[in-house]
């Protein structure tokens, strides 16, 4: 395998671990899933590991996978800053900004996040490079510089680095349709007892899966955890009957999930800016900050 097909591949085995599915992972690469399926497998054919596990309800990393990924993060970002340097060298375009996103922020505000770095910049756009993981990932791709400024959820473990304030945004409590919540003019935590709860893994960030947890048991509720892989596999949990989630996605006609009226302060997903200490991310963090305040009016 050449250096280039190997760059290459550890991109696609990057991809596909934060996405946790093949088809995701090739939409963001704008790619058909097939040669990136393949070239995964030969990354693991030249290293002589299985780097993760297929499933037909995704992906998950092998014990091989989770301890390579960081290095694969920084060797892939490492190629990318080589190719900006080498444009800018050139006169080419500016060197990109590359920042990192947690699976519970919805798609419609990463989106304007994605818009807002792309223009910080008056004098001319910046390409946007976008990676979504879990906290703890976003911290420690910020920490090794593979990531500029990443958007994680708080409280985190943030040692290292400096971070903006803690901004709030509103999560919606999710139940099947069938489910009494979902007929009730206001729905009680008590309402939601016999369901699962579902939410990403422990391991995202357990000082704020643990608070999240905690919550819901000093509001009188003990709901069993079932994990869910990110949004779509929360929702689609939810649709299947038996579990209930949280989501920043405001309500929406969706098969199978209703969105019930339980507004709560200590619902909403808490949020901090973060960045390698030392580093000139004015801008970004700006931009950024500006989007997460008006997403949590």
């Amino acid at each position: 395998m050449a250096a280039m097909d190997m760059v290459r591949h550890l991109n696609f085995f990057v991809a596909v671990a934060e996405e946790g599915h093949f088809g995701n992972a090739a939409a963001r690469l704008g790619m058909t899933q097939p040669p990136l399926s393949q070239g995964v497998r030969r990354l693991e054919q030249r290293l002589g590991i299985e780097l993760v596990h297929r499933s037909p309800r995704g992906v998950g990393l092998t014990d091989a996978g989770r301890q390579l990924l960081p290095r694969a993060r920084l060797l892939v970002a490492d190629a990318a800053r080589f190719e900006d340097e080498a444009q800018r060298i050139a006169g080419g375009h500016d060197a990109a900004v590359r920042w990192g996103v947690t699976h519970s922020l919805g798609d419609d505000v990463v989106v304007r996040c994605v818009r807002a770095l792309r223009d910080a910049d008056r004098a001319r756009p910046t390409r946007v490079v976008t990676s979504t993981a879990s906290t703890t990932d976003l911290v420690e791709s910020v920490r090794t510089g593979s990531l500029d400024i990443a958007v994680v959820e708080h409280p985190a473990l943030l040692t290292g680095l400096e971070s903006g304030p803690v901004l709030k945004i509103r999560r919606w409590v999710v139940v099947p349709e069938d489910h009494p919540a979902a007929i009730a003019k206001k729905a009680q935590v008590r309402m939601l007892r016999g369901l699962t709860l579902s939410t990403g893994p422990r391991s995202d960030n357990p000082p704020a899966h643990d608070l999240f947890v905690d919550m819901w048991r000093s509001r009188g509720l003990d709901p069993d955890v079932v994990v869910s892989t990110g949004p779509r596999d929360l929702l689609a949990r939810v649709a299947a009957g038996g579990s209930f989630g949280v989501t920043t996605t405001p309500p929406t006609a969706m098969p199978g999930v209703c969105w019930v009226d339980m507004v709560r302060d200590d619902l909403a997903l808490r949020l901090r800016i973060v960045w390698r200490s030392g580093a000139d991310h004015a801008l970004s963090a700006g931009a950024l900050d500006r989007v997460l305040l008006r997403a949590g009016r």
